[in-house]
């Protein structure tokens, strides 16, 4: 009597659980609370281990449980988001004036000193080599081992990170409102100059044309000869990087607007988040875009600009949400890192979210 009444309690609860309706997108998973002051973008790498830099100079190692694995010190903040190359090793820059290599245990594997902060994060070349600026106005290439292999003169502080073409052309602006495209060997093949200071990093479509703003409300688009295809004036101050979609809208936030522009810069609409839009937003394959406010609230907004669902995680947003492969959502929080139920994974366009893709390595996928 005893096992049938157990059995049938089994049973009810299994259905039940099947009943229960599934987690909505954007939903809280957990999240961990690491103190104040935090903007750096998180990174994910292809194992789902998450990598935040966080103000107080650790560089921290989450599981995708949300469990830490480990953490590494340095001497100051650090504004860089991390970069993890094909081979597990961890690349950031920090204001101590130094670019750090960590292996994938955390272990430090080298660090490589600069003249001034380096703000900026990492980006790759298809044979490993490292390359970043610094506020000391030069741009670094190291070897996978941090060699030098050659340095660039930009004659202007560089924040932002560098954006790598498929054939290793290197794009990245400075302060001075230079935007730079470098071939592989360091050379120069053409500078932009344009109006205001640069602090977002390009990004690349698959012809290889080049969008970037200027915090003097410019939206510009530049093809892989140097030459102005076209700009908008947006108005923006804030430091978001622009995105791009399949169809080659491009998605940037402009003070407190997502905004999505389509051929030759024209406006297609705007969604209100509430607060400024400090980073750039991230694309998911099923179109939906997501991009955090400085309010502290996490919008998802259809490709039409149109209210999915938000979520107020109880701190400023200034970097940009990051994906797992299994879509699962991470957010740096000025206080805490949150992990968000699925909307789905990274969209599979050339230039989805900040640097290019989850693992941040700046290089253009096609």
């Amino acid at each position: 009597m005893h096992r049938w009444w157990w059995v049938g309690l089994c049973c009810a609860l299994a259905l039940m659980a099947r009943a229960q309706p599934p987690l909505r997108p954007g939903t809280n998973l957990w999240s961990v609370q690491l103190g104040s002051g935090n903007q750096a973008t998180p990174a994910v790498a292809p194992d789902g281990t998450v990598y935040v830099g966080l103000f107080d100079g650790r560089m921290v190692a989450f599981g995708p449980d949300g469990q830490r694995r480990w953490q590494f010190a340095t001497g100051m903040e650090i504004q860089s988001a991390p970069t993890v190359a094909p081979d597990g090793t961890i690349y950031f820059g920090c204001r101590d004036r130094r670019l750090y290599a960590l292996r994938p245990d955390g272990r430090l594997k080298w660090y490589f000193r600069t003249g001034q902060w380096v703000d900026a994060s990492p980006a790759l070349l298809s044979d490993g080599s490292v390359c970043f600026g610094s506020w000391d106005g030069r741009f670094y290439v190291l070897s996978p081992e941090g060699r030098v292999r050659w340095t660039f003169d930009a004659s202007g502080i560089i924040s932002a990170s560098a954006a790598v073409a498929a054939d290793d052309m290197i794009y990245f602006g400075t302060h001075a409102g230079r935007l730079y495209a470098l071939r592989p060997d360091g050379t120069e093949l053409w500078m932009y100059q344009a109006n205001g200071a640069i602090l977002s990093t390009p990004a690349l479509d698959p012809q290889g044309n080049v969008y970037f703003t200027t915090v003097r409300g410019r939206l510009l688009c530049v093809d892989r000869n140097g030459r102005l295809r076209w700009e908008t004036h947006t108005g923006g101050i804030t430091a978001s990087s622009p995105v791009l979609d399949l169809d080659g809208r491009v998605y940037v936030g402009v003070n407190r607007d997502l905004r999505a522009y389509g051929e030759l810069g024209r406006l297609l609409w705007r969604y209100g988040t509430g607060d400024d839009v400090e980073a750039a937003p991230t694309l998911c394959a099923n179109g939906t875009i997501l991009v955090g406010s400085r309010d502290g609230s996490l919008h998802a907004v259809t490709p039409e600009g149109r209210y999915v669902w938000h979520n107020w995680l109880k701190g400023f947003i200034l970097s940009s949400p990051a994906l797992g492969r299994d879509g699962t959502i991470y957010v740096l929080t000025y206080y805490a890192l949150h992990a968000l139920h699925p909307e789905a994974p990274l969209a599979p366009s050339n230039w989805p979210t900040y640097q290019g893709n989850s693992q941040r390595t700046g290089q253009s996928r096609y």
